[in-house]
């Protein structure tokens, strides 16, 4: 349990009864379970940083009791939270804690780069924001692939344009900006004009505070975008983009299936473990 405040604290949000896949914060990720793996990612970053700290939090008693037997930093929140930024906002409250700022890093991601939360943390050192999230700029051929399988799964996959300044103007399942002439804009642009989002937020304590008691935006409803983020910049709240990349390594989304817990293992086996031994 953490005993007091840091500037920085990473939560990770650990819910037992998906819907999609029951339990998967305690499966086997070759050998290792996802929430320890995430928890590793997290314990990496806190030892390159003063003043950070990370907890699970979770709503069921299994995850309780593995954390605990691990040496795990958990913690006990309502089950009445949604999404992970309700899970956030939940666990600074219960324990009364204020940091600068808060890391919503999901339990479902082992494979998140550990220098993608330190770019947020060194753009939050540098820029002030109500939230922070990281992008990727799309090479032509990251863009054709993106086209290519929004034929097939249209609603996989984030974009994100921005202002002149690098903060988000919005984000939206369909990819935006449109392309109207691609093979002009080929000729012109070295690089595609669309920006992936990663779905890793951070936030201020005083926005994440704030969060359940704004105004709900039209365009998070499951019926049309159902992204979340959109209720910060629907109520005023600025998303600054924080520019990244993978490294040349390999990643996927949340792991929401058996078929995406081999697919994790295949990257792994392919490129290595994400933190050193």
């Amino acid at each position: 349990m953490i005993q007091e405040n840091k500037d920085i604290l990473i939560i990770i949000p650990a819910r037992h009864d998906s819907s999609r896949l029951p339990g998967k914060p305690l499966l086997k990720i070759r050998g290792i379970e996802m929430v320890k793996r995430v928890a590793s990612i997290a314990s990496f970053t806190c030892d390159k940083n003063a003043g950070c700290a990370y907890i699970v939090a979770t709503d069921d008693d299994r995850i309780i009791n593995f954390c605990k037997d691990n040496s795990i930093n958990v913690t006990l929140t309502s089950k009445d939270c949604r999404n992970g930024t309700e899970r956030c906002r939940d666990t600074v409250e219960r324990l009364m804690l204020n940091p600068k700022l808060v890391i919503n890093l999901q339990g479902d991601n082992p494979l998140c780069p550990p220098w993608v939360i330190q770019d947020i943390i060194d753009e939050w050192k540098r820029i002030d924001a109500d939230v922070y999230t990281p992008s990727v700029r799309l090479s032509w051929d990251e863009y054709d692939r993106l086209i290519a399988s929004k034929k097939e799964t249209p609603f996989s996959g984030t974009t994100v344009i921005e202002d002149k300044n690098g903060f988000a103007l919005a984000f939206s399942k369909n990819v935006i900006p449109s392309v109207r002439k691609p093979e002009y804009a080929r000729k012109i642009m070295t690089v595609s004009p669309v920006i992936r989002h990663i779905g890793l937020y951070a936030y201020t304590c005083r926005t994440l505070k704030e969060y359940n008691g704004s105004e709900e935006s039209p365009y998070e409803k499951n019926c049309i975008e159902g992204l979340e983020q959109m209720r910060f910049l629907y109520n005023g709240y600025t998303i600054k983009l924080v520019a990244t990349d993978y490294r040349g390594r390999e990643t996927t989304g949340g792991v929401d299936s058996i078929e995406d817990i081999r697919r994790v293992e295949e990257i792994i086996d392919k490129f290595g473990e994400l933190i050193p031994d």
